[in-house]
């Protein structure tokens, strides 16, 4: 063979390398970020639910978040990563009932955007999101109206079409917050824009006035109502982060010490274990702050002799919890303060004692009530004002609150129906003082098993005893105390 020939062969197959290293390259850069606390079987059967809710004569279009104009990291709708997993700006999926097949229509894909935030799934990922997700059918965003009509128009008549009514959470935001600030908006002369919800149906009757809208929200409201075992694993680990949180605040906690530097301990936790940010605005109140319901300034500095309130969760893989502790700035109690607390610890306890599945809300109240009339037999309390608002908590029915999950005031409902396994709510026992502007409560995260109830925040000191041992222990603020501001040069 002549060295000229050997020349080729080498060059031939040096290219041949290179030309297949190209793909292997490109793959590497085309690193892809999925959710992993579900698998696709999980978000498969959830849509699989829809299906069968809304029948075969339907078709259900959700829409996902709209993108950030800032520099906020994006975070998707609670609804649309429900159903799917999928964190990309401006997507909507569709459930057709006919076909019992789900489509998912996103942008196309932003390679400039791309080069400053990594790989976003985009229309072009078709194979990957179809691997990733389960999901039949992946389109462009411009394709959804030509796919609308040709679902259901032009073959009359056309189907029902569902899609949610209600805002849609995407982050520290809860439905019942969500309507009462679009009220708010909407009595504004100067502003009054409708919702995004409203926007889109007004687009769908504009665009396709033969479709007879139906609300969705009532459906994946009932579906989020109960927790699957991988839901309640991800809420579990939001509610031990938030227990930390709240350990290390207990720590923290001296005279002097400010209520957002509480609120700094507390984060510095959460992103230690992977949290994306809050699940609401912490309440951090000491003293009288306390005394209002959602306090969340935390401008002021906690005073020797008084109670400090602590509620705050993280949004951890979009799920959250709402655990609530008080403790003593000075970490000791005084004698009337342990009454109240040991009060509120056994109303907490009565109340999950009673919680079961095939029970209501109603019953458990109503016989933690009868159990704490029994415990208040001579006991004794500071003064006639503390002995009042306990026995006015027996009538108190908010003692039993909210769901959890996705959102801290979830959708789904748990007052006024049977309990079953998979709810998963708050047990608040409260008491206000109002002769003294004193409030104490005490919030945990429960469960509903199959014969009984968890408490998943047990774990967070909570008796006299506990709370008293753990602030004997240093925290975050005194190990790193914050400098002294304006810096000396």
């Amino acid at each position: 063979m002549s060295p000229m020939i050997m020349k080729l062969q080498r060059h031939c197959i040096w290219l041949m390398t290179f030309l297949l290293a190209i793909p292997a390259c490109a793959f590497g850069q085309e690193k892809h970020y999925y959710q992993t606390d579900f698998p696709k079987e999980e978000f498969a059967e959830r849509r699989a639910k829809i299906f069968e809710k809304i029948g075969k004569n339907a078709i259900a279009v959700v829409q996902g978040a709209k993108g950030t104009a800032d520099f906020n990291v994006f975070r998707q709708s609670n609804e649309f990563y429900y159903l799917t997993g999928l964190e990309t700006p401006h997507a909507y999926l569709v459930l057709d009932g006919r076909t019992q097949r789900t489509s998912v229509y996103l942008p196309h894909r932003d390679a400039g955007r791309e080069a400053n935030e990594g790989k976003i799934l985009s229309a072009e990922d078709d194979l990957l999101i179809k691997e990733l997700t389960g999901i039949d059918q992946i389109r462009s965003i411009e394709q959804l109206s030509l796919d609308l009509v040709g679902k259901g128009l032009l073959r009359p008549p056309p189907p029902m079409l569902y899609t949610p009514l209600s805002p849609a959470e995407t982050g520290t935001d809860s439905r019942d917050e969500l309507l009462n600030e679009q009220a708010r908006v909407s009595s504004n002369p100067w502003d009054g824009l409708p919702s995004k919800e409203a926007r889109f149906r007004e687009l769908l009757n504009l665009r396709a006035p033969q479709f007879e809208i139906r609300d969705l929200s009532q459906v994946l409201d009932a579906l989020r109502n109960i927790k699957s075992k991988k839901e309640i694993e991800v809420i579990r680990r939001a509610t031990e982060i938030a227990g930390l949180a709240i350990i290390e605040a207990m720590r923290s906690t001296e005279a002097g010490v400010y209520e957002y530097q509480l609120d700094a301990a507390a984060k510095y936790v959460f992103y230690m274990h992977g949290s994306r940010a809050d699940g609401y605005a912490s309440i951090i109140g000491g003293g009288t702050n306390a005394y209002l319901g959602h306090y969340f300034r935390k401008t002021d500095k906690l005073k020797d002799g008084d109670l400090v309130l602590m509620d705050y969760a993280p949004d951890y893989h979009y799920y959250t919890s709402d655990v609530t502790r008080m403790w003593p700035v000075n970490g000791k109690y005084t004698k009337g303060q342990i009454a109240l607390t040991e009060y509120i610890l056994a109303y907490r306890d009565a109340l999950i004692k009673y919680v079961r599945p095939g029970v209501t809300s109603d019953f458990v109240l109503d016989s933690a009530a009868k159990d704490m009339e029994l415990y208040l037999v001579g006991k004794t309390f500071e003064n006639a004002a503390h002995l009042k608002a306990v026995k006015e908590a027996l009538k108190f029915r908010g003692h039993f609150q909210h769901p959890v999950g996705m959102a801290v005031h979830d959708v789904g409902q748990v007052r006024g129906v049977k309990l079953e396994p998979g709810m998963v709510f708050t047990i608040d026992p409260m008491i206000w003082i109002h002769e003294e502007k004193l409030y104490v409560r005490i919030e945990d995260v429960v469960v509903v098993t199959a014969d009984g109830a968890e408490n998943l925040s047990a774990f967070v000191p909570s008796t006299v005893e506990d709370i008293e041992r753990t602030m004997t222990e240093k925290g975050l603020i005194q190990f790193r105390p914050a400098a002294t501001l304006p810096l000396k040069k």
